[in-house]
């Protein structure tokens, strides 16, 4: 992980975790709503928001480029477990779970194993609550950004490790801005095909 050390693949998770504590009030999360993809235009590529549909189930709601390059395909409406090995998939669901109710933050080494045609692929993942319009935390602003040549695909990966902090634990900034009323659009426009960047897409709809 030297060149993840370096920061200079960190840049996107550092980005979206410092975007989404500055939309923090108190004790509770961001509201699904206050997200404005203008605020995250440098690294939509490597976003995504997942909605919990049923415990330990979460599915892509819209999804950055870089994903689609690494599925090998659109995966918007995908579970989250499709980019997890089998043996990892039950740790995987365990971890948004937590995310969820506790609601915690989760950041999350993975690592993609070389075979035919493709060679070993580290990655990191950050999961990041977020309140529904009805109030309760059934969804989640995430990065995942990769290092190295994808090579073939799917990638799947395995959690080498796990870092999970309660939301209580981090510390809201003094400033808060102002709430917003521009999101993503979820059902309208779809996202790009891999291999081009995510259009910056304004609505109101959730």
């Amino acid at each position: 992980m030297d060149r993840f050390d370096s920061g200079r693949s960190l840049s996107p998770i550092r980005q979206a975790e410092a975007y989404w504590t500055a939309l923090l009030t108190g004790d509770s999360v961001p509201m699904r709503s206050q997200i404005d993809p203008r605020g995250l235009e440098n690294i939509l590529e490597y976003t995504f928001v997942l909605e919990r549909i049923a415990p330990g189930l979460a599915r892509f709601r819209l999804a950055g480029s870089h994903l689609n390059k690494l599925a090998g395909m659109e995966v918007r409406g995908m579970p989250l477990t499709s980019f997890f090995d089998p043996a990892a998939r039950d740790q995987i669901k365990a971890v948004s779970e937590q995310v969820f109710a506790e609601p915690a933050i989760a950041n999350l080494h993975l690592e993609s194993s070389g075979r035919l045609g493709r060679v070993q692929l580290q990655a990191r993942m950050l999961l990041l609550p977020l309140k529904s319009d009805l109030g309760d935390v059934s969804r989640i602003l995430g990065v995942m950004v990769s290092d190295g040549a994808i090579g073939a695909t799917p990638r799947r990966f395995t959690i080498t490790e796990t870092n999970l902090r309660p939301v209580t634990d981090v510390r809201v900034p003094q400033n808060q801005p102002q709430q917003v009323e521009v999101g993503f659009a979820e059902e309208q426009d779809k996202f790009d095909r891999p291999g081009s960047h995510l259009r910056l897409v304004v609505s109101r709809d959730d």
